[in-house]
């Protein structure tokens, strides 16, 4: 191509401007706006950034002005650099435009950019580094501030694997994990019971702008005091050590140490026993005999007629026969159990049957602990709020079995007294209200602020009330959940009431579970995966 050369004409470049100086040249060819665009290309600058308007403007100047002017017809434009800075200061990311015709990118400049919003910390320099080589790039995170590592909170390590945990552990299901838990293993004085852990402060953390982000430190506790036969050792602070022999029996921060009584046999000539704290009998409770204990009852034998009261567990290494009544604020476990009543604050586990009995748990009953197999319901009644498993329900030679799930007569009473509660509160408040609004309109005796106050009390406590029915309601509904499961079938006749619909089987069933499905219907559903509605909702 051709180097064109037009007198009068030239280009001059100042700040990254190019203009178009030109000169009155009597005897120039008219020029468009083309061959000034051509003009710019050959003159080095066809890769800046053009302003196509100025160049046919400058065209057309050309060819009528008569004096001496400039004009700006391009510019170059350096690669630009765009840093954005989290909203918690804890990254920092970089967005490069490239160049028209300027300067392209480079780490150097990149970095001063980085520095010019105040990004001092953390800088990923192989980022910046990469970004720039491509040229251009978009929100690459190239600085990141250090997180602030928050304290632990104290713990507390169980020292002996023997400890006894009386609050049981509820899983996302409503179910409590069940495991037997076997022999009374008694520690001894001077023992080591548990171990604390000291909270931590935390570790500082850094913005990308050198700004301190500080850790919440740890929130320590002490050994909870008060604790019963069990002490601070001497030697070490963060060791709780027991004082007595006895039952090693966890709490809160801490472990309590409490005496077992131990007898061969309850009959006549040991009395009815009473006794502050675990009760372990290594033989039976005869007919007739009473047991409570603030702690658990261990029997190694048998209970034939027995009255057994536990605040803690009770665990019958053999059978419950002849009317027996059992109860117990935590889990009750037996091998078997024949006419009597039990009654759990967490679980029932039998390994073998129960054979028209009173079972009452506030969880779970499983039947059938040995093997998924054994186990037998038959006759009498099985209520529980979130599971029953039985490996055969029911009888073809016995009465009916009546099973009861997803009731909880003391949380159901809990809720309807909260009700009342709630109420009553609402109305208290609404009087209050309408008190505060009458007053300041009139207020002779200066009762105003009184009342204010009042009515705020007011609002606060229908306001925690609200919170705690909706806590209930979220326990309730976990209701629904409940789950009847049989791992060999049904036999005989069967009712089974699900939050407060019943079905009474007229048919056996194989292997599978009966629950309520998304409908609120009742249905059986088999190893086949069909459901069977037997009550609708």
């Amino acid at each position: 191509m051709s180097v064109l050369q037009i007198p009068g004409l030239s280009f001059e470049e100042a700040d990254n401007q190019i203009l178009l100086v030109a000169l009155p040249a009597p005897d120039r060819e008219p020029i468009d706006g083309n061959t000034l665009h051509h003009l710019l290309e050959q003159a080095g600058y066809g890769n800046c950034s053009i302003n196509q308007e100025a160049v046919q403007s400058a065209a057309e100047m050309c060819n009528v002005q008569k004096e001496p002017f400039g004009i700006e017809l391009a510019r170059r434009y350096d690669a630009e650099y765009q840093v954005h800075i989290a909203s918690d200061g804890m990254n920092a990311t970089l967005t490069i435009i490239p160049p028209i015709g300027g300067k392209a990118a480079n780490t150097e400049d990149a970095l001063r950019a980085l520095t010019k919003v105040g990004v001092t910390f953390g800088i990923d320099q192989i980022a910046v580094q990469d970004a720039c080589q491509r040229g251009s790039c978009t929100n690459v995170i190239v600085a990141r501030g250090q997180d602030a590592v928050d304290g632990n909170d104290a713990l507390f390590e169980d020292l002996t694997p023997h400890t006894v945990d009386r609050e049981p552990k509820v899983d996302e299901n409503g179910l409590i994990d069940y495991r037997e838990r076997g022999e009374i293993v008694a520690v001894q004085p001077g023992d080591l019971l548990m171990r604390r852990v000291p909270a931590t402060t935390g570790t500082d953390g850094q913005s990308v702008k050198g700004a301190v982000v500080k850790a919440q430190p740890g929130r320590d506790r002490s050994f909870a005091a008060g604790l019963q036969g069990a002490e601070v050792s001497a030697d070490d602070p963060f060791v709780l050590v027991a004082a007595v022999g006895g039952l090693p029996v966890r709490v809160d921060a801490g472990v309590n140490v409490e005496p077992v009584l131990r007898f061969k046999e309850v009959n006549m000539a040991t009395g009815n026993i009473h006794f502050d704290g675990s009760v372990h009998v290594t033989g039976e409770v005869v007919q007739g005999m009473t047991v409570h204990a603030t702690g658990d009852i261990v029997v190694d034998g048998m209970v034939d007629s027995g009255i057994l009261q536990a605040g803690g567990d009770v665990r019958i290494a053999g059978g419950i026969i002849g009317r027996s009544k059992i109860q117990a604020e935590g889990s009750v476990t037996a091998r078997f159990a024949e006419g009597v009543e039990i009654r759990a604050g967490t679980v029932i586990a039998l390994k073998d049957m129960a054979l028209e009995c009173e079972l009452h748990a506030i969880n779970q009953i499983t039947i059938g602990t040995g093997s998924r197999k054994t186990g037998r319901l038959v006759g009498g009644t099985a209520s529980a709020m979130m599971a029953i498993r039985v490996a055969t329900l029911g009888s073809d030679k016995g009465g009916t079995t009546k099973v009861t799930l997803g009731v909880n007569p003391a949380l159901d009473a809990e809720y309807a007294a909260l009700l009342k509660r709630i109420e009553e509160e609402k109305a208290q408040e609404t009087r209050l209200e309408q008190l505060v609004k009458q007053l300041k309109t009139a207020d002779p005796k200066g009762l105003l602020e009184r009342a204010r106050a009042s009515w705020q009390q007011a609002v606060q406590t229908w306001g925690k009330s609200l919170k705690e029915r909706e806590a209930l309601e979220k326990e309730l509904e976990k209701a629904r959940l409940a789950r009847l499961e049989v791992t060999v079938g049904t036999e005989g006749t069967v009712e089974i009431a699900l939050c407060k619909l019943v079905a009474r089987l007229r048919q056996d069933f194989s292997a599978g579970a009966f629950n309520l499905d998304e409908g609120g219907n009742l249905i059986f559903t088999g190893r086949d995966g069909k459901p069977v509605i037997l009550a609708l909702g």
